[in-house]
């Protein structure tokens, strides 16, 4: 059983930058690949990118060049770095876990950390 808390969410103007952070219980975080995802009011929800148990990330197209994720093992704990926040980047910002990196489904989420992008 993996339990995840997100944190660093919050108010922000277009084009600062937030550090979310999410972290995770149980003495099995790292062999969990781990996923960012968000979801904005009457959207579906969205994959950002996603790191394996060893560090390797993948980072979606939308986002690229101004998220990035990394994962500290010792501390249980996976990170989203985002710069030149937008307007549209506004969304609830959830992590989860999964199995694998070729796990199609994750089985551990978060509760989810508001982002809110002034104009």
């Amino acid at each position: 059983q993996v339990q995840l808390v997100e944190s660093g969410g919050g108010l922000v103007q277009a084009g600062g930058s937030l550090r979310l952070s999410c972290a995770a219980s149980g003495r099995t975080f790292n062999y969990y690949a781990m996923g960012w995802f968000r979801q904005a009011p009457g959207k579906e929800r969205e994959l950002l990118g996603r790191i394996s148990a060893s560090g390797t990330t993948y980072i979606a197209d939308s986002v690229k060049g101004r998220f990035t994720i990394s994962r500290e093992n010792a501390k249980n704990t996976v990170y989203l770095q985002m710069n030149s926040l937008k307007p549209e980047d506004t969304a609830v910002y959830y992590c989860a876990a999964k199995s694998g990196w070729a796990v199609v489904t994750y089985d551990y989420w978060g509760q989810g950390t508001q982002v809110t992008v002034s104009s």
